[in-house]
């Protein structure tokens, strides 16, 4: 797929996803007006749409309507979206810049962040139990709450904030770090890419376990990614202040092992990622092309 085509579609992907964030996000004239001004202050938000991305794309690949995936879209970007609204406030990275522009307590108030992050996680999972587009099946729709349930708690994405936090000013081996950033960003890809899979009228074992190796590799290329543009990058390009993980004392995949290791490293898990790939077609490309703009991207 070559980059115009890529880029077109990425485009797609995320008017689609803003279409969908739309619709079910609470109306700003609303009582609590502020609260759910908020919630579509941090939502709407310019945004890469990285997890919806892998929703669709998946889709793609495995022959999904999708129609029958906007809500899983919806969710996972409303999931990411109160957990960075949680990760700025002061009592966690305190950032005050998100996406270019005043993070969400810094626009409103400490206490309205704090609920609006609470409200978002709740939204999520009222989406997946009423989508109508949704696959009717029940157990499926279970399946799929249970994982981003269980991915985005204390087993996933908060436990790997808590790590993270730990870890500032401490020395962690390499494979700690990963293990850290495997829950902390890795598992809420992973759930991305298994509960598009789930909407699938027939599911391939063989087929799943082979995009959950992919998904595994390119959740890690992106962290390895992200704390390269944290030594490289700008304030302005990346929407967030650049060197706040140094800045903190957090220790980061360049801080651990180099920074050209760390490329090398972002290199290989690209590679592998497409190979985990291999026994699908061209409609895979998508996810192919993802992959590689995971460990190329500039922001």
């Amino acid at each position: 797929m070559n980059d115009d085509a890529f880029r077109a579609r990425l485009q797609t992907h995320r008017e689609r996803v803003n279409a969908a964030l739309d619709r079910w996000l609470p109306p700003a004239d609303l009582n609590p007006q502020r609260l759910h001004q908020a919630m579509r202050y941090s939502v709407l938000g310019d945004g890469k749409r990285v997890r919806p991305t892998l929703v669709y794309a998946t889709a793609e690949a495995l022959g999904i309507p999708l129609q029958r995936v906007d809500g899983i879209a919806a969710a996972v970007e409303i999931i990411h979206a109160y957990s960075l609204i949680h990760d700025d406030l002061p009592a966690m990275d305190d950032d005050d810049l998100r996406r270019g522009r005043p993070t969400c307590h810094r626009q409103f108030d400490e206490a309205t962040a704090i609920l609006a992050g609470d409200a978002l996680q709740a939204l999520a999972f009222h989406i997946l139990a009423h989508d109508p587009q949704m696959i009717d099946d029940a157990a499926r729709r279970l399946q799929m709450i249970e994982l981003l349930a269980l991915h985005s708690g204390s087993r996933g994405m908060a436990g790997g904030q808590a790590i993270d936090l730990e870890s500032v000013g401490k020395d962690l081996t390499l494979a700690e770090l990963e293990t850290m950033h495997i829950h902390k960003t890795g598992a809420l890809i992973r759930t991305c890419i298994r509960m598009a899979a789930l909407s699938a009228d027939r599911i391939d074992p063989q087929r799943l376990q082979a995009l959950d190796r992919y998904a595994k590799k390119i959740g890690l290329s992106f962290q390895v990614q992200d704390d390269i543009l944290d030594v490289i990058g700008d304030t302005e390009t990346l929407g967030k202040p650049q060197g706040s993980d140094a800045a903190l004392g957090k220790p980061t995949f360049p801080s651990i092992i180099g920074l050209e290791e760390s490329r090398e490293k972002a290199q290989l898990l690209h590679r592998q990622a497409v190979e985990a790939l291999q026994d699908f077609g061209p409609d895979a490309d998508i996810l192919r092309a993802i992959s590689y703009w995971f460990v190329h991207r500039g922001h």
